[in-house]
C-alpha cells in the first residue's frame, strides 16, 4: 500500500497548527457500515475490521434490508441501526461520537488490513479526509462500464472542483471528528460519495489517499449498483454541485450556448435587413432575440448566485472551523 500524497498538501498550514487528537491509548475509532441486503458477506466484513481495529467501535447501518442483514450483523458483535443509505449517512454522522471515522460499504470488496493505514496517515498527517483508491486484485472486481464510468465522472470532479482526488467514487474513506460533524449529509444513494469529496475539495480541506485492493463480490452477494441508472443519478449530482457551488461557471456555460444559439439563428437575416431594411423571417428573428435576452438572464443569474454561494461557502467554513 502506498500513500498518495498531493506534494505538501499535509504541511497546510492550518492543518499543521490543529493538534492530532490523540488521548492516551490512542484516537477514538468508529467503523460505519453501510449495508442493504448483504446477509453473506457483512459478518466477513466485521471479522476483518475488528481483527484489523480491534479497539473501534463497529456500527452497521442496515438500508431497510429484506434478508437477514441485520440479525447476523448483531449477531457478530456490531451495534446495528436500521435507515436508508443517504439517511444512514446524515444519521451515522450525527449520532456516533469517535476522533477517527472509518466509512466502509458492506459488500466486503475493499480490503480491512488497509484501515490501519488509512487511520494512522490520518491522524500523523493532520488531515481530514483519506481516500481508498481502489486498485483492482482479480477479474470481476469492476463491473463492465464500472472503470470507464469512475474515469469519467471522476475527472469532471477533478476538472471542476481541483485535481486532488483520483477516485471520487470510492465508498472507503477516513474521515476527521471535523469533517464530519461540519459535513451537511444532503445527497442520498450513490450521489453520497461525490458530495463527501466536493466538500472536502470546497473547503480546501487537507486530504490524502491510499492505494487499497478491491476485489470482486463473494458468492451469494450480489450488486445494488445500476450501472445506467445510478450513472446518471451521478451525473446529475455532479452537475447540481456545479450549479450550487460555482454558478459562474454553470451558468457561463449556459449563457455561452443560449448565445451561440441565438446569433446562429439571427445572423442571417441581418444582410437582408441591410439590404431591405426588412425582416423577411419574423420568426427566426423573434427566437434569435429570445434566445440572446435568456443569454443575458442566465449570465445575470449566474452573477447573483456567485455571491449567493461565496456567502454559503464562508457559513461552511465557519461551521468547519468550529469544531474541534
Amino acid at each position: 500500500m502506498t500513500a498518495l500524497l498531493e506534494p505538501g498538501r499535509n504541511r497546510d498550514a492550518e492543518a499543521a497548527a490543529r493538534p492530532a487528537r490523540l488521548g492516551a491509548a490512542g484516537p477514538r475509532v468508529a467503523v460505519l457500515i453501510s449495508c442493504l441486503n448483504e446477509e453473506a458477506s457483512v459478518p466477513r466484513v466485521i471479522a476483518a475490521f475488528r481483527a484489523s481495529l480491534p479497539d473501534a467501535a463497529i456500527y452497521v447501518y442496515d438500508n431497510n434490508a429484506r434478508d437477514r442483514t441485520a440479525e447476523v450483523a448483531r449477531a457478530a458483535g456490531a451495534r446495528v441501526r436500521v435507515q436508508g443509505k443517504g439517511h444512514v449517512l446524515r444519521r451515522m454522522f450525527a449520532d456516533v461520537e469517535a476522533d477517527v471515522f472509518v466509512l466502509v460499504d458492506g459488500d466486503d470488496t475493499y480490503d480491512a488490513a488497509a484501515a490501519p493505514a488509512m487511520v494512522r496517515l490520518l491522524v500523523e498527517g493532520r488531515l481530514d479526509m483519506v481516500t481508498a483508491v481502489r486498485v483492482d486484485s482479480g477479474p470481476g472486481a469492476f463491473r463492465r462500464g464500472h472503470r470507464l464510468g469512475n474515469a469519467l465522472l471522476s475527472g469532471m470532479v477533478r476538472w471542476v472542483f481541483g485535481n486532488r482526488v483520483s477516485d471520487v467514487l470510492s465508498g472507503y474513506r477516513a474521515f476527521s471528528h471535523r469533517f464530519v460533524k461540519s459535513f451537511p449529509a444532503l445527497a442520498g444513494g450513490f450521489e453520497t460519495e461525490t458530495e463527501l469529496t466536493v466538500h472536502a475539495l470546497e473547503l480546501c480541506m487537507p486530504i490524502g489517499e491510499l492505494r487499497t485492493r478491491y476485489r470482486g463480490r463473494a458468492a451469494g452477494s450480489t450488486s445494488k449498483l445500476r450501472t445506467w441508472a445510478d450513472g446518471l443519478r451521478i451525473l446529475r449530482a455532479i452537475l447540481k454541485l456545479v450549479k450550487e457551488e460555482r454558478p459562474m461557471r454553470f451558468f457561463a456555460a449556459c449563457c455561452a450556448l443560449l448565445l451561440g444559439a441565438g446569433l446562429g439563428a439571427g445572423l442571417p437575416i441581418v444582410p437582408d435587413y441591410l439590404r431591405t431594411g426588412l425582416v423577411p423571417r419574423l420568426p427566426t428573428a423573434v427566437l434569435a432575440t429570445g434566445l440572446v435576452l435568456a443569454a443575458m438572464l442566465a449570465l445575470a443569474c449566474g452573477l447573483i448566485l456567485d455571491s449567493v454561494a461565496h456567502g454559503r461557502k464562508e457559513m461552511k467554513r465557519l461551521a468547519y472551523l468550529s469544531k474541534s
